[in-house]
């Protein structure tokens, strides 16, 4: 997660150069922007779990997304149509912060591969100071995006929209708990395991914007965990939206 957000401050930055550059040299035909038929997404926002019990508190600000792909596109229905098929891969990482200390456990009543809710300080004391507390699920992603361009004549000059989807392939899962305590100093524990997540997850997709710049939202259309091997049997979904930057 740390390398992935590095790197898009790193390409952020040159798209900074590269604008600040533009005031005094001739602008290229398409703005600024490298003359590469393909986008490099950096996508950033926030996940949430819907249809989920009451028993799971989720906190809003915590449970983020960041999202990184790579789409080319490519032109469908004649060249001045206005559409293209946009296919691509990218990396997904969602962060799920509980509410109220809690955190993900193997549910010792079920076994491997599964996972239960409980507090961080029944299991790592009472007399803890809780510094970080979340749950990070990894994909690698495979998007496809039916692109509508306003602009006909030059595409990367126009407002776009576009409806797709994405399938995930699950890599990593993670809990990560930080804290200090008066016996242990400072401690960080992080857990990888499966924790009863489905392998596969699919998502109907939905963007807006510009060549550099859009409005982007996830709808997944598959349970998180397995059934009944989640927190509280849940049949919980994903929801994640957000914004983003395109540098090519």
């Amino acid at each position: 997660m740390k390398k992935l957000f590095t790197l898009s401050l790193v390409f952020m930055f040159f798209q900074l150069v590269q604008a600040q550059e533009s005031e005094t040299k001739p602008k290229s035909p398409i703005g600024g922007r490298p003359n590469i038929p393909s986008d490099l997404n950096f996508e950033f926002g926030f996940n949430q779990l819907t249809n989920r019990p009451a028993d799971i508190g989720v906190d809003f600000i915590g449970s983020r997304t960041f999202n990184v792909s790579y789409q080319f596109p490519i032109k469908i229905f004649g060249e001045t149509s206005g559409f293209t098929l946009n296919p691509g891969f990218g990396v997904g990482t969602d962060k799920i912060e509980f509410k109220n200390d809690e955190n993900l456990f193997i549910n010792s009543d079920l076994g491997s591969n599964s996972s239960e809710l409980v507090d961080v300080t029944d299991v790592y004391g009472d007399n803890i100071r809780i510094k970080t507390n979340n749950f990070a699920m990894n994909y690698f992603e495979i998007p496809l995006d039916l692109r509508y361009h306003l602009n006909k004549n030059n595409y990367s000059k126009s407002f776009r929209l576009s409806i797709g989807g994405k399938v995930g392939f699950l890599y990593n899962a993670h809990t990560k708990v930080k804290y200090e305590s008066a016996e242990f100093d400072k401690r960080k524990v992080k857990d990888s395991q499966n924790f009863g997540l489905e392998k596969i997850r699919y998502a109907i997709s939905i963007k807006a914007g510009s060549p550099g710049f859009y409005v982007w939202g996830n709808f997944y259309l598959n349970d998180v965990w397995k059934a009944d091997r989640g927190p509280f049997a849940t049949e919980a979904s994903q929801l994640n939206f957000g914004i983003a930057v395109s540098v090519f």
